[in-house]
């Protein structure tokens, strides 16, 4: 049969259409081959399981410390600054000397009262013996009653004149005590508002301020709702046995140990919260008033609560989730509620049970939710709660209320 010169062209179009579709097949079947073969093997990660256990709660505040006692030293008699004789800012003991006053004229003054004391007692001696010799001439009727009676009356006001100027004297020596100003407790003395040769007014001029430093305050201010909770829970018990602990902005934990002192009498409306004070020792006078405090405060009850280690939250934006093991051994991203910290574990209130196991180890590895991973299972790190127990001797659970 004679063939068809215009069939050819399309004959050879076909084959050459057949040979590209495949060899687009073998490319196709070769990269997938390759894919397999480089998919990544499942990421090696730790996962513990979700501790459920008793844990006592605790509120942290904000609060400062603050001196028992602090005073602002003045001098109580007028004069120049003479000496100086503190270390500005170092510790002072109760009666050690600060300031010395100029006390000549305060020991002029003594001495001229004294003399007045003096002059006084002999007049009253003289006014007593006549008074004596008039009641023996007034039986003889030597002399008449009035002159006896005139007698008598000048011992009592020479008397009288004893006890003025025995006054004066007294008030004398207390102005020469006065001309040195000690501190009138031990604690530790701020620098000098005075230098030696300035006047100071007494009663008015601010020499130095002294203040205590073992024990100290805490003051701090709960919430209404945390007060109110608190109330309810005194009903168990007395409200001042309840422990605070304390610590400042460079420490880790709470390594101070307090009680409370007292709430105050009213809510201040303005805020919705209550001053309260806790009392603390300081041997090692670490606790300066004024610094800035991280407060918590324990209710009387404990509760149970889900814990896990803190490093395995993660954050998304304002959300907060861990990677917990799922079926098939990958890893399912959920989201959590957090509370407060627990002897360095993480209180979860929502997103978690007890047959949860959580990835502590190997997050990094994680690159997105359902990645296969090969798990191996460990203990819920304690190395934190253990040493958070340590840091506060006799202490039973460290919490952060705000820590979410």
């Amino acid at each position: 049969m004679p063939h068809d010169e215009t069939s050819r062209p399309v004959a050879i179009g076909l084959v050459k259409l057949l040979l590209a579709s495949t060899a687009m097949l073998v490319l196709a079947s070769c990269g997938e081959g390759k894919a397999a073969g480089n998919a990544a093997p499942p990421a090696a990660v730790s996962v513990a399981n979700v501790l459920f256990k008793p844990i006592q709660q605790w509120d942290e505040f904000n609060g400062r410390v603050g001196a028992v006692d602090s005073v602002e030293i003045r001098s109580r008699v007028s004069g120049y600054v003479q000496r100086i004789a503190f270390t500005e800012g170092g510790e002072v003991r109760k009666g050690d000397l600060l300031f010395v006053i100029d006390p000549r004229p305060y020991r002029a003054a003594l001495d001229s009262a004294v003399a007045r004391l003096e002059r006084a007692q002999a007049s009253a001696a003289l006014a007593q013996k006549q008074a004596q010799r008039s009641d023996v001439l007034l039986k003889a009727n030597a002399i008449s009653h009035e002159e006896a009676e005139r007698s008598r009356a000048g011992y009592v006001q020479n008397h009288a004149d004893v006890s003025a100027a025995e006054a004066a004297v007294a008030a004398a020596r207390l102005d020469l005590q006065f001309s040195e100003v000690r501190a009138p407790f031990a604690g530790r003395a701020s620098r000098a508002m005075l230098t030696v040769g300035n006047l100071a007014v007494a009663d008015q001029t601010v020499l130095t301020t002294v203040v205590s430093q073992d024990p100290v305050y805490v003051d701090f201010d709960p919430d209404e709702q945390t007060y109110l909770r608190y109330l309810a829970q005194a009903r168990q018990g007395t409200m001042d046995s309840l422990p605070v602990r304390v610590g400042l902005v460079n420490e880790q934990g709470f390594p101070h140990l307090g009680r409370l002192e007292f709430f105050d009498n009213r809510i201040d409306p303005a805020t919705g919260t209550i001053h309260a004070r806790a009392v603390l020792h300081s041997p090692d006078h670490r606790l300066t008033p004024g610094l800035y405090a991280h407060v918590q405060f324990a209710g009387l009850n404990s509760s149970e609560a889900f814990l896990i280690d803190d490093k395995a939250v993660l954050i998304d934006q304002d959300r907060k989730y861990v990677y917990v093991l799922a079926a098939g051994d990958k890893a399912e991203r959920r989201e959590v509620k957090l509370g407060p910290i627990n002897h360095g574990l993480r209180v979860i209130e929502a997103g978690l049970t007890t047959k949860d196991y959580v990835i502590v180890d190997g997050l990094e590895r994680v690159f997105y939710p359902g990645a296969p991973v090969k798990p191996t299972v460990v203990a819920m790190d304690t190395t934190a709660e253990l040493a958070a127990a340590s840091a506060t001797p006799g202490a039973t659970g460290v919490a952060t209320a705000g820590a979410k």
